[in-house]
């Protein structure tokens, strides 16, 4: 890009801000790139994120994250929906177009780029733990880019039933809800195990239940909990021999899906990586 002295602005949106690591990542990512552009992290209270998203509009942000507690309410301050984020109904990136504010949910997207290191979703037969927005997210991105089926795992077995139709509906991929009772054993005919709780968030140590003996090789375990140090699952999951990916890789794998919405450049997640591993062992 040529250098001007209007450099590119975007940033983070949300509340509580000052444990987001993301900006490490972009800004590293930034500066190996030779690009004059800045992420902001930025504490946007509930009342303040329609002043927030005017404002970014007013200054020409290239675009912006959403967070908690934002990604359903912002929809309704910008001007379209990307399909993914309309099927999802939760928007974590805008990104500023000729068309106005178009809204996306890279989160689900990130998990699949973290996914496709090691094998695509295609043909896969994918267990999801949890029903949440994450859940919801890694369901929806994953029957897209071609998983065969899909189970998800719920407390509630009413709202694990309920996502699954909505995902078969919205996407085509058959899916459907299994009430999670004790320590849930992983079917032999998984290919793909997701954490998608937030269990191991703030306490590596704290392990998922589920059945640890059902853990085996050829079984790809991921999880979406960012944390310094491998989580639990991760560990068992290895010691299990499972191909084990932690939650590092989804944040950069959808740090590096908003940063080419942006940018238009495709970013080294090997910087971003190096650049969050760093921060978080701090």
């Amino acid at each position: 890009m040529p250098r001007t002295y209007l450099g590119i602005i975007t940033g983070s949106f949300s509340t509580p801000a000052a444990d987001n690591p993301t900006v490490v990542a972009m800004e590293a990512a930034y500066r190996h790139h030779g690009l004059d552009a800045r992420y902001l992290n930025c504490d946007i209270g509930s009342e303040e994120l329609a002043a927030a998203v005017s404002g970014a509009r007013a200054m020409g942000w290239a675009g912006f994250n959403c967070s908690i507690p934002h990604k359903r309410t912002v929809i309704d301050l910008i001007d379209a929906l990307a399909p993914s984020a309309e099927i999802i109904g939760a928007v974590n990136c805008v990104v500023a177009t000729d068309d106005g504010l178009i809204g996306h949910n890279t989160d689900g997207q990130g998990f699949v780029a973290a996914l496709t290191q090691v094998r695509t979703p295609e043909g896969a037969h994918i267990v999801v733990l949890g029903t949440g927005g994450a859940a919801r997210a890694v369901a929806v991105e994953t029957a897209l880019a071609g998983a065969a089926s899909i189970t998800l795992v719920g407390r509630k077995a009413d709202e694990a039933s309920t996502l699954g139709a909505y995902v078969t509906q919205a996407t085509g991929v058959p899916a459907s809800g299994k009430g999670w009772e004790g320590a849930y054993a992983v079917p032999p005919t998984a290919d793909i195990l997701v954490n998608a709780t937030s269990v191991g968030f703030g306490d590596p140590d704290a392990m998922v239940d589920i059945d640890v003996a059902s853990l085996r090789p050829g079984l790809i375990a991921a999880d979406v909990v960012v944390s310094a140090t491998p989580t639990a699952y991760v560990r068992a999951a290895r010691a299990a021999g499972a191909t084990a990916l932690d939650g590092v890789g989804m944040m950069v794998g959808q740090a590096a899906v908003n940063f080419h919405l942006w940018t238009g450049v495709e970013p080294d997640r090997d910087v971003m990586r190096a650049a969050l591993e760093a921060t978080l062992a701090d």
